[in-house]
């Protein structure tokens, strides 16, 4: 119980952390989610809206809005695919890019600070192999 309920908390709190590190941008955790997993797809930087569902595990009303949201913002665009007159793409915009970048830095920087303030270098990757084995065993 101890173990899990520190996992629990401690996930609490960077995901409160988390939300700050990405306030500043405009965007919320889910929000950089679909931005960071376009970026990941590589140029063009260009997914369906059902590749993006499947992969940050939506249903398709909660990818709208927040696709409805990013593209308000100007950080992506839904165009007619060119081979399927009845799809979409979704593609990141140049402001887009800039900004799931710099939200990158921002969230890495607020982990680093997270683990470099509490574990040394051998520490962290103990704990990264502990954490991966348990991962492993529960079939997550």
């Amino acid at each position: 119980m101890a173990v899990f309920g520190r996992i629990t908390r401690l996930t609490l709190t960077m995901a409160e952390r988390m939300d700050r590190a990405y306030a500043p941008f405009g965007i919320s955790r889910g929000e950089f989610d679909v931005l960071a997993t376009l970026r990941r797809a590589g140029e063009p930087y260009t997914l369906s809206p059902r590749q993006l569902s499947a992969t940050l595990m939506l249903t398709t009303g909660g990818m709208t809005g927040r696709l409805d949201k990013l593209e308000r913002a100007g950080l992506l665009s839904r165009n007619p695919d060119p081979h399927d007159r009845r799809a979409l793409r979704v593609t990141l915009s140049d402001r887009g890019l800039e900004i799931v970048d710099e939200a990158v830095a921002a969230g890495l920087a607020v982990q680093r600070e997270a683990l470099w303030a509490a574990l040394d270098e051998d520490e962290a990757e103990q704990l990264a192999g502990l954490l991966r084995r348990l991962l492993n065993a529960t079939g997550a």
